[in-house]
């Protein structure tokens, strides 16, 4: 077994752990490289099934190209997709000149925890790793919140030789992370693998493409002249410059993401 299936069958294994253990179960789809990886996996773990919905939380300000390849893979996957907006904020005229934090907070955290409210989910499965961010790499597999959806960094039990805890009681929300221990190098080497279909934003145009995709006006992208899946694994065993380096809201504030987070984000 490679690196890559060993990979493969853990999180193969927290996905069933979580459907087999936790009620009302559902899984954060972003429709970057990680959660489609996330998406597959899903798949593969329940036999060309997806037995719990996807949700989608939707800015509406996500680069166009993202909404397009969304609805393509709802329609020929056939998956529920919800798909959440905080429409008060949005009719408010909230957007990232108030402040990034600020409209991540109201247009992501806030609009997700609607989502968990209106449809009562006790879990969601979230693509998220922790060689990406900082804050990430504090994370559990499975990570006890408030029912508010807020993150006690602090108080996180260990979780030993893979022994998960899935007993949470009815007060507290939980996130589940079967990608924890996936590098993004690791990310696309599946993807390749596994010929699973990606945004072509990823792919250079005219000397730049997208490494981290979010929102338009706060993602940048990078110098690259990688036009395949195999040039961008080649290019980044190469590079040494941060895979969110084009994320804004990374940027505004001194642990920024760790702050989010704390209060409910992704």
């Amino acid at each position: 077994m490679d690196h890559l299936d060993q990979l493969e069958h853990q999180s193969l294994y927290i996905l069933r752990e979580a459907w087999a253990k936790i009620p009302r179960l559902a899984m954060l789809w972003s429709m970057g490289k990680d959660s489609t990886v996330l998406l597959w996996l899903t798949r593969k773990a329940f036999f060309g099934h997806i037995p719990f919905p996807l949700i989608h939380i939707d800015t509406t300000y996500k680069i166009p190209e993202m909404i397009a390849y969304r609805d393509r893979l709802a329609r020929e996957l056939g998956f529920e997709l919800i798909i959440g907006r905080n429409t008060q904020a949005l009719a408010d005229g909230m957007n990232h000149m108030r402040g990034r934090l600020v409209c991540c907070t109201a247009l992501k955290t806030d609009a997700l925890r609607q989502v968990l409210e209106e449809h009562k989910f006790s879990a969601i499965i979230v693509g998220i790793r922790r060689d990406e961010e900082g804050s990430r790499a504090k994370e559990r597999v499975f990570s006890a919140r408030s029912r508010q959806s807020t993150w006690d960094l602090v108080d996180q039990p260990p979780e030993f030789w893979d022994q998960y805890r899935t007993d949470f009681p009815p007060d507290e929300h939980v996130r589940v992370h079967p990608l924890l221990r996936w590098t993004e190098v690791d990310v696309w080497r599946y993807i390749e693998r596994e010929q699973i279909p990606i945004i072509d934003l990823y792919l250079a145009r005219e000397g730049r493409r997208y490494r981290s995709l979010g929102c338009e006006p706060c993602t940048a992208s990078c110098a690259s002249t990688a036009q395949s899946v195999s040039e961008i694994i080649a290019e980044l065993v190469a590079t040494r410059t941060s895979e969110r380096s084009g994320r804004a809201q990374d940027q505004e504030h001194s642990h920024a993401m760790e702050k989010l987070r704390v209060k409910g984000y992704m």
